[in-house]
C-alpha cells in the first residue's frame, strides 16, 4: 500500500495519525548572524507520513533537518521527537536518542572512511540496543544489513571494502542502508539521490519509500529534483512555512 493510500485509509477509518516529530515557534540564528534563518510557527509530521521538502538554495532546508534531528538546538521554541523536547536533553542524551530513533542520510553521507561497508551500515546497531533488537527480529543484524545492501543494489564484492574506496553514488546507497537499519521511527534524507542516475534513483526511491511504509517510519526528504515529488504524499515548500526564508525565495526567483 502506498503512503498516500495508507494515510487516506487511516483518515477514512477515523483513526488519527500519531505525531512523531513536531516543531513549535521554532527560531534559529547561526552564531554571528544578525537575523534568524529559521522562523517556523508550526510543523508536524505523523508516523508513516512521507514529506517532500523543497525550496530555493539558502532557504534553510538543511538547517531545518539538523534542528528536527537534534543536531542543532533552537534558540527559541522547541522540536519534539516522540514527545521529548530536544532542548531539554544534554548533548549525550540527544546523541543517544537520535541513534535510537532517527535514521539520517546526510548530504555528505558521514560514513566512517576506514570502516567496511557492512560495518558502516551496522553502526546504529552498535550504539543503540533498540536498533539492534529491531534489526535482529528475523535473524541477526548482520543479515539485515546484507538484505538492505542487496535491496540498494550494491554489489556484494564491495561489502568488505572500506567506505573511502566507493564511488559517491555507492556511498549514498550505503548511507541509506545505515539510515534504514533497525526501523527508526523517523528517517531524514538530505539530497540523497543527487549522485544517482535515473535508473538508480528510481530503484533507490522504491526501497526507501517501501521500507518507510512497512516500518511505519515518518520520512522527511529534501531534494531540488521536482521529477520525484509525485512519489511523496505531502509536499512542503519551505519558504511558505519559514518566515525567515521569504527574502531568500525573492532573490532566487
Amino acid at each position: 500500500m502506498s503512503t498516500t493510500h495508507q494515510a487516506a485509509s487511516a483518515a477514512a477509518a477515523g483513526s488519527p495519525l500519531r505525531v512523531v516529530l513536531a516543531a513549535e515557534a521554532l527560531r534559529f540564528t547561526w552564531p554571528g548572524g544578525k537575523t534568524p534563518c529559521i522562523d517556523i510557527e508550526a510543523f508536524r509530521i505523523a508516523a508513516g507520513e512521507s514529506v517532500f521538502l523543497h525550496g530555493p538554495s539558502g532557504c534553510g532546508k538543511s538547517t531545518l533537518l539538523s534542528l528536527l534531528a537534534g543536531v542543532l538546538v533552537a534558540d527559541e521554541g522547541r522540536v519534539m521527537l516522540l514527545g521529548h523536547d530536544w532542548s531539554q536533553l544534554s548533548g549525550t542524551q540527544r546523541d543517544r536518542s537520535r541513534v535510537a530513533h532517527v535514521g539520517y542520510i546526510f548530504q555528505q553521507f558521514n560514513l566512517l572512511p576506514y570502516l567496511s561497508v557492512l560495518d558502516n551500515v551496522l553502526l546504529p546497531c552498535r550504539f543503540s540496543a533498540r536498533r539492534e533488537a529491531q534489526a535482529s527480529r528475523n535473524g541477526n543484524s548482520r543479515a539485515e544489513a546484507e538484505h538492505l545492501l542487496d535491496q540498494m543494489g550494491l554489489d556484494r564484492n564491495l561489502w568488505k571494502r572500506q567506505a573511502l574506496q566507493l564511488s559517491v553514488g555507492q556511498q549514498q546507497r550505503v548511507a541509506a542502508a545505515r539510515a534504514l537499519i533497525g526501523q527508526p521511527e523517523v528517517v531524514i534524507a538530505d539530497e540523497p539521490t543527487s549522485a544517482l542516475d535515473e535508473d538508480r534513483r528510481e530503484a533507490f526511491l522504491d526501497v526507501l519509500l517501501t521500507a518507510c511504509v512497512e516500518n511505519h517510519s515518518a520520512l522527511v526528504f529534501v531534494s531540488h529534483d521536482q521529477r520525484i515529488a509525485q512519489r511523496f504524499a505531502r509536499h512542503v515548500l519551505l519558504p511558505e512555512i519559514n518566515r525567515a526564508a521569504t527574502s531568500a525565495m525573492a532573490v532566487d526567483a
